[in-house]
């Protein structure tokens, strides 16, 4: 959570730091609705068949999308707070 800055109201981040936030937020649903792309059984990854490592590989990368959308969010906190602070 961001503290108050010295006028008392929090920063926000800036409208594109939003919109990449919200980019990055849909790649994994995006890629998850389109069934048809992955509902075949090879390649095998170990044994498991496309259709499950492709989900499965799916959950990392929306890790990493999900923490990428909050990093870019905080960040453009830490940036309006900084701007606010020198003035």
């Amino acid at each position: 959570m961001t503290p108050p800055t010295a006028n008392g109201r929090r920063s926000q981040p800036s409208t594109g730091s939003k919109v990449a936030a919200g980019v990055l937020c849909l790649i994994p649903v995006v890629a998850l609705m389109l069934v048809p792309t992955y509902t075949k059984k090879t390649p095998r990854l170990w044994g498991f068949p496309f259709f499950y490592w492709y989900q499965l590989m799916w959950l990392f990368l929306s890790t990493a999308c999900v923490v990428g959308a909050y990093v870019l969010l905080n960040r453009g906190r830490r940036v309006s707070d900084d701007e606010g602070g020198q003035r």
